[in-house]
């Protein structure tokens, strides 16, 4: 009976033990993955933000601003490894109370990863014919520091994001990105010569560019950007200081109730994640070896099994 016994426990154990090592190396890869239900509310405030309104013709100098993006999952376009999510970006002068922009991007991206996969009808705003590439809405899990390629919606092209060191935001330890864009041109724009000094034209074309230091601060083990500082500027600049209209510029930061919220999720994704990849697995493989330890000893100190026993003689009549 102690060997039936003794072989069932050691049986048990191995499970546990393979259990353990499952959960551990191969379980998280399956289920630790961007959701395909998301929804997120991120809002950005700004005291000195100027702004061009093209219906007034006219430029706004030192607004108070604020920008309100809502991300939500397009469930029945996801899959086990990509998720689609679409973006919407509100910006809206809160001291004359009249609307600023309004942007909009629809991109499809690896669960595990965040790199962005052209399909699923993705776009930026009315343009489905963009390649969107790098990174997208999110890091991946377990971020590095190390420089990341990060698809801008504006310049329409992937750029990078410099890893700047480390911190704390709100208790949650964070890695710091940075991308800087210097004058990057990206389109163009034809107005009223008057406009950009130049009365006696009746138009001008003049290019578009961006430059930008914007600052992200990301939890490593979601991939998630629990804060946010934009300082960027579009602008319309042509051969002469006099031929420049400011389309919108100034800095944004993250108001302190969208940090929180950013964070309090992150550290319930931080519970999820510990319980798969560390709490489990310990538990199967600590309670694996303990029921091995147990039942091969056992299985050791158990009798031999009976074996009936004979005489010579009783072995040669059977050998006849």
């Amino acid at each position: 009976m102690r060997r039936v016994v003794g072989l069932s426990v050691t049986g048990l154990g191995a499970f546990l033990l393979v259990f353990g090592l499952l959960m551990r190396y191969w379980v998280p890869g399956q289920v630790i993955k961007y959701p395909l239900n998301e929804y997120a509310v991120t809002t950005l405030s700004g005291t000195d933000i100027t702004y061009f309104s093209p219906s007034l013709l006219r430029e706004f100098p030192h607004v108070h601003a604020t920008s309100v993006e809502t991300i939500e999952g397009d469930v029945p376009s996801g899959s086990s490894s990509l998720a689609v999510w679409g973006a919407f970006t509100a910006i809206e002068d809160t001291t004359n109370h009249t609307a600023i922009q309004y942007a909009s991007q629809r991109s499809a991206f690896d669960r595990r990863t965040g790199l962005l996969v052209n399909c699923c009808a993705a776009s930026v705003g009315s343009n489905s014919k963009v390649a969107q590439s790098g990174q997208g809405f999110m890091f991946p899990f377990g971020t590095q520091h190390k420089t990341y390629q990060v698809f801008d919606a504006t310049l329409l092209a992937k750029v990078p994001f410099e890893f700047a060191g480390t911190g704390t935001v709100d208790g949650l330890s964070v890695d710091k990105f940075v991308e800087h864009v210097d004058h990057r041109r990206f389109g163009q724009q034809t107005l009223p010569g008057s406009l950009v000094g130049e009365p006696g034209q009746a138009t001008v074309t003049l290019p578009e560019s961006l430059t930008a230091t914007n600052t992200f601060w990301v939890d490593p083990l979601t991939g998630a950007t629990v804060d946010v500082t934009m300082n960027q500027t579009v602008e319309l600049q042509g051969a002469t200081p006099a031929e420049r209209l400011v389309l919108l510029g100034g800095t944004m930061s993250e108001t302190a109730a969208s940090v929180q919220s950013a964070v309090d999720n992150s550290q319930q994704q931080h519970s999820k994640i510990t319980l798969i990849q560390i709490t489990i697995p310990l538990i199967g493989i600590l309670l694996g070896i303990i029921a091995l330890a147990i039942g091969i000893t056992l299985v050791l100190r158990s009798p031999e099994p009976w074996v009936p026993a004979y005489d010579d003689d009783e072995v040669e009549d059977m050998a006849r």
